[in-house]
């Protein structure tokens, strides 16, 4: 008979645990001392003490918890298919080379502090084990890692297990006769300012600035450090369900391409179409930073250095270590040619241009340290502040062609409208060379991202002439967004009209009780003030009937014949979301159980 005793209670107001001892033998029932000021857990040969300042664990056994996102974590687990937790067992480590190594210490003490901050912010767990076969620690080390680490280290979701199912699968792991020892401690802080994080960013994605000072204003209340944070509040985001599935295959492109040493085409554009798909869903870039700087990988390693690149070099060794005039300032041709291999740096999402960057800062500032002139200096920091310039600039135009619900205050416009004059200072039409012409060429931009940047584009240009002001244009843009989500939740209810209702659209007739319906439901839910316009609601339906049409019509005979060109020419032609089409695309191969490396195929020739 298997049994189950479990302990709850908590240290100070900060941490709580739940101390659980389960398996088939009935000795177990003292597995425990509590004192006024500790609780000792305990077996033969093995022992784990917490108290107020920390635990102490000897013995065999360990800890493990989830990988939060974006913290740091051995490469092998970063790069391995299906690692989600981190495992620590007493006197097993990792050595230079990345294999484990075996040592004879088999003893930890750490703070809550430490155990927060290594391991998970709000959730830990730490183990040990009676009745192993084995009367040696470093062979029952040996036999746990075999025997549980594969499950420990992949087992999903973790931390929504409640502590008996946790048990009883480890249990059914081990050898018969053994007993579970397993404590959980709560940061109860941390798990209070990650609750808070998530209500508000799974109810907004963009949380208002008002109720973010709120939680801030929390956060210093409860004391909880920004690195802390930090950890947190991406770790929510990136587990929200709109993100993770687009992170994760973004990741799975860069651990390819880091295996192989390079980026192929093929990689290089399912990339650009994640990080544009990241832009549309608000994913929040921080959840990209990590995965790119620790998986780094060059365009080709086999070809020579990028033109772009060079001339960069080129320009930065004559400002700053050649024998010209620091005081001449730089040159405005080369300032746009350094803007351009900036964007082309971008594009190609190549890192050597950064670290251009990073090793020149790093040597002007070694030159002036060591008597050179100050002018190197401010020249240098001039081509930062342009490039500042540029990734503001290039940030808030994407969001707004991209996103929906992205609002371009006037103090924002006043901003685009300042950087377009310094832009174009340096040559004519150099503003819209760098941010509109590259977004306006993507194709993924759809028919709202796309009439947007051009009123955007024309306002500046008609306030610069004086021919309009600040406040037409953002009221011409704020009546566009309003447009935009007026029509996807028209969209979205006619859709589900039809499909639990079994309503049709075909006859006037229909559409017109289609019409009806829908402003019927959307004015009672407050969506509506008026009737629906009959334009965008014939809109809605001609973009409904496309959808059927390619996949009822198009996508089976583009899938069997393999028709890239038939695809691509829908796409071109039918003027959807090419975002939308993809998912729809995801959804039929999933329902039809076709192998999604197909689609990927499919995809890969419109990419070339």
């Amino acid at each position: 008979m298997n049994t189950e005793l479990r302990l709850h209670g908590s240290l100070g107001n900060d941490i709580e645990y739940f101390a659980t001892a389960a398996g088939c033998r009935t000795a177990h029932h003292h597995f425990y001392q509590l004192d006024a000021d500790q609780l000792r857990l305990f077996s033969p040969g093995n022992e784990l003490v917490i108290s107020e300042s920390g635990i102490c664990q000897i013995g065999n056994g360990g800890a493990f918890c989830e990988y939060m996102f974006g913290v740091e974590q051995p490469f092998a687990d970063l790069t391995k298919a299906g690692i989600l937790n981190r495992l620590i067992l007493l006197g097993i480590s990792y050595d230079p080379s990345g294999r484990l190594r075996l040592s004879g210490n088999q003893r930890i003490k750490m703070s809550y502090e430490q155990i927060f901050f290594a391991g998970h912010a709000v959730y830990n767990h730490f183990f040990f084990i009676a009745g192993l076969p084995s009367s040696e620690k470093r062979q029952q080390q040996q036999q746990i890692l075999y025997i549980l680490g594969k499950t420990l280290k992949r087992m999903q979701q973790l931390n929504q297990r409640d502590d008996s199912k946790l048990t009883a699968e480890l249990l059914a792991e081990l050898p018969k006769g053994c007993t579970l020892f397993l404590l959980r401690l709560i940061n109860t802080r941390n798990r209070r300012y990650q609750e808070e994080f998530q209500r508000l960013y799974y109810r907004h994605r963009s949380i208002p600035e008002p109720d973010y000072l709120a939680l801030q204003a929390n956060a210093e209340k409860l004391n909880i450090d920004r690195y802390q944070q930090e950890r947190i509040r991406i770790d929510v985001m990136y587990r929200h369900r709109d993100n993770y599935r687009i992170i994760d295959e973004y990741k799975k492109v860069l651990i390819d391409c880091h295996q192989t040493g390079r980026i192929d085409r093929q990689q290089h554009a399912r990339l650009t179409r994640l990080k544009t798909l990241s832009v549309r869903n608000k994913i929040p870039p921080a959840l990209f930073q990590t995965l790119d700087e620790r998986l780094k990988t060059t365009a080709d390693n086999s070809a020579a250095e990028p033109k772009y690149i060079s001339t960069t070099r080129q320009i930065l060794q004559g400002l700053f270590i050649g024998d010209g005039d620091p005081d001449s300032g730089t040159d405005k041709q080369d300032m746009i040619q350094l803007l351009l291999a900036k964007q082309q740096a971008h594009s190609n999402r190549d890192h050597s241009f950064e670290q251009l960057l990073l090793e020149t800062g790093k040597l002007c500032d070694e030159q002036v340290r060591d008597g050179a002139p100050l002018a190197q200096l401010e020249n240098f920091s001039a081509i930062i502040t342009f490039f500042d310039r540029y990734d503001s600039t290039s940030t808030h135009i994407s969001q707004l062609a991209f996103m929906e619900n992205f609002r371009l205050s006037e103090d924002l416009l006043r901003s685009l409208l300042g950087n377009q004059l310094i832009f174009n200072e340096l040559e004519s039409g150099l503003f819209n060379r760098l941010f509109f012409v590259p977004i306006l060429n993507n194709k993924y931009l759809g028919r709202y991202g796309r009439r947007k940047l051009f009123s955007l584009q024309n306002g500046l240009q008609e306030i610069s002439a004086d021919r309009a002001t600040l406040q037409a244009l953002n009221y011409r843009i704020k009546a566009l967004d309003a447009e935009e989500r007026l029509f996807n939740m028209v969209l979205k209810s006619a859709k589900e009209r039809i499909r639990n209702r079994y309503s049709r659209y075909n006859t006037p007739a229909e559409q017109q009780e289609l019409f009806d319906e829908l402003n019927e439901e959307l004015l009672v839910r407050g969506i509506l003030s008026d009737r629906l316009e009959t334009k965008l609601f014939q809109s809605v339906v001609h973009d409904i009937k496309k959808e059927a049409m390619y996949l009822h019509s198009l996508l089976p005979e583009i899938i069997s014949a393999n028709n890239r060109e038939l695809r691509d020419d829908f796409f071109n032609n039918s003027g959807l979301d090419r975002f939308h089409i993809e998912e729809l695309e995801r959804e039929y191969f999933t329902r039809n159980h076709i192998d999604l490396d197909r689609l990927q195929l499919l995809r890969t020739g419109s990419d070339d």
